[in-house]
């Protein structure tokens, strides 16, 4: 019982760091720092499944552990950062809304997904029940840094995020998805990252930067 509340409570130490880093993604600018912070929330859902795994005794947990750290901790990040390094994009524009707005908004969205999910928490019975919340204001707080940001590679990593989110969620209410959706999820996303940097190349040949704002205008002529 001692072992159950210490690992409960690292979770909810987890968790929280999982929403200050989506926080600290609304702020950033950088897209080098983005992808970073992107690193940083693969590690802590590397971490939170390990410690769900520990404390329910579930083997299989440790194989999507492992696969966490090897696609959101490693792969997907270096794939990033090698993009954007042959694209120079190392800053991004200026977001659609201002930071302190942006912030301000995104605190919005924590109260409403933590209201939005008590219900949820007070019927589940998994140690990881209290993080329902967090989860799902991950996963808004990704979507609203999709939706404000003008470039294309930043949209992806707010994706990518969002999807971070989703997974923490299932992680939270039933202890993950099963291993084939987990590896279908991962190829898909490793095939969509290759496809959107060709897109993203095509994109700088054309028009010299990847500000979307490009493509509204294309669409207008």
């Amino acid at each position: 019982m001692h072992d159950a509340d210490l690992i409960a409570q690292l979770l909810r130490l987890l968790a929280a760091g999982l929403l200050l880093i989506s926080f600290a993604m609304l702020s950033r600018r950088r897209t080098q720092r983005l992808i970073t912070l992107y690193a940083w929330q693969g590690a802590i859902l590397f971490l939170s499944t390990c410690l769900v795994a520990y404390g329910e005794g579930l083997r299989e947990l440790y194989y999507s552990a492992a696969l966490t750290l090897i696609l959101k901790v490693i792969l997907l990040p270096w794939i990033l950062h090698r993009l954007i390094h042959r694209l120079g994009a190392q800053w991004d524009s200026e977001p659609l809304v201002n930071i302190p707005a942006t912030m301000l908004v995104g605190l919005v969205l924590v109260i409403f997904a933590f209201g939005l999910a008590q219900p949820i928490s007070m019927l589940a019975t998994t140690i990881t029940r209290h993080t329902i919340g967090i989860a799902l204001a991950v996963i808004l707080l990704s979507f609203m840094m999709m939706i404000t940001r003008r470039k294309a590679m930043t949209q992806v990593i707010g994706f990518l995020a969002m999807e971070n989110g989703l997974f923490f969620a299932a992680t939270s209410t039933t202890y993950g998805m099963p291993m084939v959706i987990e590896l279908g999820i991962a190829l898909d996303m490793l095939v969509a990252v290759f496809i959107l940097g060709i897109f993203f190349f095509q994109i700088r040949e054309q028009f010299d930067s990847l500000d979307l704002h490009h493509l509204e205008k294309l669409r207008e002529d």
